[in-house]
């Protein structure tokens, strides 16, 4: 049974930094690439970044360049996402996904599994 179960979320000031975790269980994990999604209230789920199976291409979204970097853990079956400089405009609930095409995907559509979020709460 695959699980994807995200950790790392919570209440943080603006400018702050958070660092998200996402253990993956239940399918060949080094073979997928992982992506990082967010969702706020009343808006559409929206990428934020992915890495390919390897860990050697890694895309991200433009209002997260330069604060935000992913990464992973094949031994461990875990990503991360570590998030710096942090906005009042990042708060949402965070999702992990696993794409099984390995190159990773600014595309919800392409990923087959999904955590349950963690929320991430900035504040002003």
């Amino acid at each position: 049974q695959v699980q994807l179960v995200e950790s790392g979320g919570g209440l943080v000031q603006a400018g702050g930094s958070l660092r998200l975790s996402c253990a993956a269980s239940g399918y060949f994990f080094s073979y997928y690439a992982m992506g990082w999604f967010r969702q706020a209230p009343g808006k559409e789920r929206e990428f934020v970044s992915a890495i390919s199976w390897t860990g050697g291409t890694t895309y991200y979204a433009e209002s997260v360049k330069g604060r935000f970097t992913i990464s992973r853990d094949n031994a461990r079956n875990a990503v991360y996402l570590q998030m710096n400089s942090l906005k009042p405009e990042d708060t949402a609930v965070y999702y992990c996904g696993a794409d099984h095409r390995g190159f990773g995907s600014a595309n919800a559509g392409a990923y087959e599994y999904w955590g349950q979020g963690t929320q991430v709460t900035v504040s002003s």
